[in-house]
């Protein structure tokens, strides 16, 4: 965020990525924003001590979900 602009208001595309215990946490805060259908991707928690090859693994699980926010806005 740069002066309260959003990144996305910039014209840059984000992908928000959350950890399952955040989900309800996501959910009342898209709600409060006034974009409850706004799009967020899940990982299993926690992400910390977690080794390199399982979270790799993780990535790569969620990596094609990225491109298609990324790409075309949605799920």
């Amino acid at each position: 965020m740069h002066d309260g602009i959003t990144l996305e208001q910039q014209g840059l595309p984000t992908v928000t990525i959350i950890t399952d215990v955040f989900v309800k946490t996501a959910q009342a805060y898209t709600r409060l924003m006034g974009v409850p259908e706004f799009p967020y991707l899940i990982c299993p928690h926690p992400i910390t001590n977690v080794d390199s090859v399982e979270l790799e693994a993780r990535a790569r699980q969620l990596a094609p979900q990225v491109s298609r926010l990324l790409l075309e806005g949605r799920l």
